[in-house]
């Protein structure tokens, strides 16, 4: 029996609102569609952006625990997409068994991946330029939001997006994976690459994103070497790290739907 629900995993410095267009989308193809946000995330942009002290303190098993909990209630497992640091916790819950298969937009990199391209460490300085925002929450301000999430963006296009959809990002969690590598033993969002029975997994990667390019995409994927598993990469021409939202965006989505029912 093919999934009959969706879920929809957002990433940092956006909401579930990013996900609007694929709820829609989806549920036009009669799917179930859920797209949860992260604890303190609940009260969306406007709040967040106002007082965003309810996801200063976010931790990585906090995310992960809701997340959980909402895929084991389901009747059956359902497809797992995601966005950005929402695809690191999807490795994550897939490598856990959770999820029929995986789709991940421009994912952020499991713990073990060392390429570090010059424009990620660029997207990120906001946040590790201040040891401090290890306890803050850290916003973009729209010349790094543009940089970061909407570089093939027209200006009217990349302002609007920064309007509608930024909210600051947990600090810690930004730190805590940019250092996965230096610390020693697993972080929580440990993946066991060598895992047979993984679900499918599909990296999605837009050509020109600043904040997770394709090289950080196919050295995630190429780090999986369970027997049996499918671990696929596709690159789309002329996409920023934002390319949920951006013009085009449905036939990512309907590539990224297409790909998982083919594979579960």
């Amino acid at each position: 029996m093919q999934p009959d629900t969706i879920v929809l995993v957002h990433g940092f410095w956006v909401t579930p609102r990013a996900w609007e267009g694929w709820i829609a989308h989806y549920e036009n193809r009669g799917f179930r569609v859920i797209a949860p946000p992260y604890p303190g995330f609940e009260v969306g942009v406007e709040a967040l952006n106002s007082d965003p002290t309810a996801v200063e303190g976010l931790t990585v098993p906090a995310i992960l625990s809701r997340l959980k909990t909402l895929i084991t209630e389901l009747d059956q497992p359902p497809i797992v997409m995601a966005h950005s640091a929402g695809g690191v916790f999807t490795q994550a819950l897939l490598d856990q068994g959770l999820g029929a298969a995986g789709v991940v937009l421009n994912s952020a990199p499991a713990e073990g991946v060392l390429t570090v391209p010059l424009s990620q460490l660029r997207s990120l300085l906001p946040v590790l330029k201040n040891p401090a925002n290890r306890h803050r929450a850290v916003g973009l301000t729209y010349d790094e939001w543009r940089y970061a999430f909407a570089n093939t963006f027209s200006e009217e296009q990349a302002r609007a997006t920064y309007e509608y959809y930024h909210v600051p990002a947990p600090g810690g969690i930004v730190w805590s994976s940019s250092l996965a590598n230096l610390r020693p033993g697993h972080t929580d969002t440990y993946v066991d690459f060598h895992n047979s029975t993984r679900a499918p997994l599909l990296f999605l990667s837009g050509e020109r994103d600043h904040l997770m390019p394709p090289k950080v995409q196919r050295a995630n994927a190429a780090h999986y070497k369970g027997k049996g598993t499918v671990t696929d990469v596709k690159v789309f021409p002329g996409r920023s790290h934002l390319m949920a939202v951006q013009e085009g965006w449905r036939e990512i989505a309907d590539h990224a739907l297409d790909w998982a029912l083919a594979h579960t």
